[in-house]
């Protein structure tokens, strides 16, 4: 059997625990940003944003908070101190055409505030999975 260099087989365990990795983030970015003394939505925009994921739930998808998706990736140069990193492949966004925009329940400075603050979360999201990537790398070359 063929042996992978060091920094492929670092990427491919790396990737086995994204999804923990991914889990995890996803609630304390959710705790952080939407909840507590300074959530960065209001409760009416929160109620439109769970209605919304409830109904995308309802027609069978991940609704919004299962649709952003991250990856890992090389930083591209060996002399990096961190060989890794994380970034948001797909960001959840109300669109046009979601199920809210439909009924025009919806305005287009609420979808921009809720595109906004989806946006942070994903970005958030992807910060916080990077730092479990960074200490996943120091520790497996210890």
């Amino acid at each position: 059997m063929a042996e992978f260099p060091d920094e492929r087989q670092l990427i491919l365990r790396a990737r086995s625990q994204l999804d923990q990795w991914t889990k995890r983030a996803r609630t304390e970015a959710y705790t952080e940003l939407f909840e507590g003394n300074d959530p960065i939505l209001s409760p009416e925009e929160m109620q439109l944003l769970d209605a919304l994921d409830s109904e995308l739930e309802r027609q069978g998808g991940d609704g919004v908070w299962g649709t952003d998706q991250y990856g890992i990736h090389t930083a591209g140069t060996s002399s990096s101190d961190t060989p890794l990193g994380v970034v948001c492949v797909y960001h959840p966004q109300i669109t046009s055409d979601s199920v809210l925009r439909g009924d025009d329940n919806l305005d287009d400075g609420t979808e921009e505030r809720l595109n906004a603050a989806l946006w942070k979360y994903s970005e958030r999201v992807a910060t916080l999975i990077e730092a479990k990537l960074d200490e996943f790398v120091r520790q497996t070359r210890r």
